[in-house]
C-alpha cells in the first residue's frame, strides 16, 4: 500500500520504522522544519532510510496540496500532528487518511488530552485512531483502546509507557483494517464530547487552598510539560516528581511542615504533598534536597503568592 505519512517526533519516527519494517511503501514524509538547527526525528529517520522527506512550516499551501497530490498515495496517515490539516489534504489520498489520538474520542479532544486525563483524577484513558475531518479531532472512530491510568501515572509515564507504544501497534492494525475493507467509520457521539484547551503554565499553578489529591493529580498531570509551579520566597518553582502520603503533619495551606532525606512535605487543605524533584528559576531540575540546600528552605517557610 502507498502510504503518505504526516507527523513528528518520536512518535512519528516509531510509525515510520513499524511501516517500511512490514514492507509497506512510504511515498512521501511530511515534518516540520529544522528549529535551531535541529531536524525532527521524523525527518530525520526518513532521511536514513531514503524516504522521500518534505519538511513544511504548513499543510495548508496550494503547493502542499498539489505535491500530495503527486504522490498518488492510497492511505494517508498523521502520526503525532500537532499543524492543521486541510481537507483537501486529507480526502487526495485514494482512501482517505487516518489519525491518531491520545484519548477515548469524543472525550478530551484538543492538543493536551493526556494532561486533562491526569489532572482531572480520571482512572483510564486510552487511544483512537479515527478519521480526521475539517473539525479538531470529531471525524468518525475507526479503533480504540483502553488504558488504565496508575494512582501514580504522570503524562510522562502514561504517554511513553503505554500510549506511545500501543498507539504505534494501533495505526498498524488500523491500516490493516483499511487494506481488508473492514474499517469502520463510526461517528462520534457528540452527546459525550469534551473539548480542553493546551494545558498552559496559567493551567498548572498550585493552589495549596486545594485539597492533597487534587494538587497531587495536578502536578502529575503537568509532568513533564509544562510543569506545576508554585512560589518560594517570592520566585518561581516548578514541581516535578511528589508524592501522596497517608499521613502527614498539619499546617497551613502552602506551608511546609517536615523535611527529610527524600523531600519535604507541604500542608494543603486536607493533608500534605511531599515533594521530591523540583526546577527553579534559571535551573536544570534537581532533587529537592538539593533544592533545599541552596535555597535554605525550612519548616516554618510559606509557599505560594
Amino acid at each position: 500500500m502507498r502510504i503518505l505519512l504526516i507527523g513528528q517526533a518520536p512518535f512519528g519516527a516509531a510509525v515510520l520504522e513499524k511501516l517500511l519494517g512490514r514492507g509497506e511503501e512510504v511515498v512521501g514524509v511530511f515534518t516540520p522544519p529544522e528549529r535551531k538547527g535541529k531536524m525532527d526525528p521524523l525527518a530525520e529517520a526518513a532521511q536514513a532510510k531514503g524516504v522521500r522527506l518534505f519538511p513544511v512550516t504548513s499543510m495548508k499551501t496550494d503547493e502542499v496540496h498539489q505535491t500530495v497530490q503527486g504522490l498518488k498515495a492510497d492511505l494517508g496517515v498523521m502520526a503525532f500532528v500537532t499543524m492543521i490539516v486541510p481537507e483537501r489534504v486529507l480526502y487526495s489520498p485514494r482512501l482517505g487518511t487516518i489519525q491518531y489520538h491520545p484519548s477515548l474520542l469524543p472525550r478530551h479532544r484538543g492538543a493536551s488530552a493526556i494532561n486533562w486525563a491526569v489532572i482531572n483524577g480520571e482512572k483510564k484513558t486510552g487511544l483512537t485512531i479515527f478519521w480526521p475531518d475539517k473539525g479538531l479531532d470529531t471525524g468518525p472512530l475507526l479503533l480504540q483502546k483502553e488504558v488504565d491510568i496508575g494512582p501514580d501515572d504522570t503524562v510522562g509515564t502514561l504517554y511513553f509507557n503505554h500510549l506511545f507504544p500501543r498507539g504505534v501497534d494501533a495505526l498498524i492494525e488500523s491500516i490493516d483494517l483499511v487494506k481488508a475493507g473492514k474499517a469502520p467509520k463510526i461517528v462520534q457521539d457528540e452527546s459525550q464530547a469534551t473539548y480542553e484547551g493546551i494545558c498552559k503554565p496559567e493551567n498548572a499553578q498550585i493552589d495549596w487552598n486545594k485539597n492533597a489529591h487534587a494538587i497531587y493529580d495536578l502536578v502529575r498531570g503537568t509532568n513533564p510539560q509544562p510543569g506545576a509551579w508554585t512560589r518560594h520566597k517570592g520566585q518561581e518553582l516548578k514541581v516535578f516528581d511528589s508524592e501522596l502520603p497517608k499521613e502527614g503533619k498539619h499546617g497551613a495551606p502552602g506551608e511546609v511542615v517536615g523535611i527529610g532525606g527524600d523531600g519535604f512535605l507541604v500542608a494543603a487543605k486536607d493533608g500534605v504533598i511531599k515533594v521530591k524533584r523540583v526546577q527553579p528559576p534559571e535551573s536544570k531540575k534537581i532533587s529537592s534536597s538539593e533544592y533545599i540546600g541552596l535555597s535554605g528552605l525550612k519548616v516554618g517557610d510559606r509557599l505560594g503568592t
